[in-house]
């Protein structure tokens, strides 16, 4: 597997430091068991007032029809690679309380709620990649998906697999250095922009 530990300017979990989202995906289904503490672990997610605003529409390989049907709702590029991950998430996000009134905190709660599945999904030595390329339109008509809910993302989740079965230009971002903004370009205090003090030392 390619290892890509974050390379962190303070401490964290090493469940952090070694999450990544690969393209590469082996050829290896996964346990019944671990897919189902992944969607565990996001049940435990917090989330505003506890409305729980996620939902998960799955398709596996052990089901070629429904993950055919799944895929299809990725854009052609995504298709490309993403089709040999065992496991396709559709997430999607409750947009609407019951009394209907528009809940703005609820694909920030989907998110939570991802990433609790995400961070599962690494103490299995399991890694997942979400994908902003795919069709919302497509998918809430396939999945008959009611008004007050939207597609979120499409997440893949498996074993890694060798950077080498990747096209020239995804290898090669494959086995790019991890890279993220330094703190103090979004840690501020006093006013926007002002680099917060706490990061002097």
């Amino acid at each position: 597997m390619t290892e890509k530990l974050a390379q962190t300017q303070y401490p964290v979990h090493d469940f952090i430091r070694s999450r990544w989202s690969p393209r590469a995906f082996a050829d290896r289904p996964v346990e019944l068991d671990k897919l189902l503490s992944l969607l565990e672990a996001a049940r435990w997610a917090p989330s505003s007032y506890n409305y729980q605003p996620w939902s998960f529409i799955v398709a596996t390989k052990n089901d070629p029809t429904e993950y055919n049907r799944l895929l299809s709702t990725l854009v052609e590029f995504n298709q490309g690679w993403a089709k040999n991950a065992p496991i396709l998430i559709l997430a999607v996000a409750k947009v609407r309380s019951e009394d209907g009134k528009a809940n703005r905190h609820a694909f920030h709660d989907v998110g939570l709620a991802l990433e609790n599945l995400i961070l599962q999904a690494t103490s299995f030595g399991l890694f997942a990649h979400q994908i902003a390329g795919f069709n919302a339109d497509s998918a809430r008509e396939l999945y008959q998906i009611p008004d007050d809910y939207e597609p979120a993302t499409v997440v893949t989740v498996g074993y890694p697999g060798d950077p080498e079965t990747l096209s020239e230009g995804l290898r090669e971002r494959e086995l790019a250095a991890r890279v993220r903004k330094p703190l103090k370009e979004f840690v501020f205090t006093g006013q926007w922009g002002n680099s917060s003090p706490l990061l002097s030392n």
